[in-house]
């Protein structure tokens, strides 16, 4: 098999190819077989097959797309392509999530048992291999300054209302004696949980002045965070009808 046949089938050619779609189907296979072990505090016989197998798997599939990295990129020259290749962003994701299991860091360091979480990277697989995926980042990409505008605004008002708050309850004490708001960071977790409607319900308000503020902050939190759902999801219909 030549590279240009072996870059059609790992990269979802046009033509949508049985070889191709199988491929696609086992890796994606394989980034879920690599993930079952972290749902466990033990590690079994079979979990380290599962772990051995897919990143033998990962591993191939890395050196296929370094291998093929030039008809990736065509405006750049063979050598460049596959010089940059290993720092683009999936290839350094792809790279992060084998090196914990092919022992490149050392298991003496108890500390670095961290490294683990990496394994957690190959969830970012799945944006290669799914179409739906592709078309939200679009989305998002595509409404980036209507999105950041409002991040903006909640951020602006979470700010705004924590410091209210903080003012309007400075030294109010909760019925078991503790203060409410002993510094101004309780005052912005509970600027945040109220703006995005969860209200965890550790911190509250005590006088009627802060209940207003509360109701008030409420109010407009549900507002604010409708605004980008019905962007992305109006923009996101859009495309699905541009792609039928």
């Amino acid at each position: 098999m030549n590279r240009k046949k072996l870059f059609l089938i790992i990269e979802r050619d046009s033509t949508h190819s049985v070889i191709s779609k199988i491929y696609d189907y086992v890796m994606l296979l394989m980034i879920l077989i690599s993930i079952i072990p972290l749902a466990f505090s033990y590690q079994t016989s079979l979990m380290l097959w599962f772990d051995r197998i897919s990143v033998s798997i990962f591993i191939l599939d890395y050196i296929f797309r370094w291998c093929t990295a030039d008809f990736r990129k065509p405006n750049k020259s063979r050598l460049m392509a596959f010089l940059t290749y290993p720092f683009t962003f999936i290839a350094i994701v792809d790279l992060l999530s084998i090196l914990p299991s092919v022992g490149i860091f050392n298991k003496a360091l108890k500390v670095l048992r961290v490294v683990r979480l990496l394994k957690l990277l190959r969830l970012f697989r799945f944006l290669r291999y799914s179409s739906r995926i592709e078309t939200l980042l679009f989305v998002l990409k595509k409404e980036r300054v209507v999105l950041l505008t409002v991040l903006g605004i909640a951020v602006f008002y979470i700010f705004a209302t924590a410091l209210i708050m903080f003012n309007v309850e400075l030294n109010n004490q909760s019925v078991d004696g503790v203060v409410v708001f002993e510094s101004f960071f309780d005052a912005l977790y509970w600027a945040t949980t109220t703006l995005t409607t969860v209200g965890y319900g550790d911190i509250y308000p005590v006088s009627n002045v802060g209940r207003i503020v509360s109701m008030i902050s409420s109010l407009f939190g549900v507002a604010i965070i409708a605004l980008p759902s019905g962007v992305i999801t109006a923009s996101y219909l859009d495309e699905l009808k541009k792609g039928k």
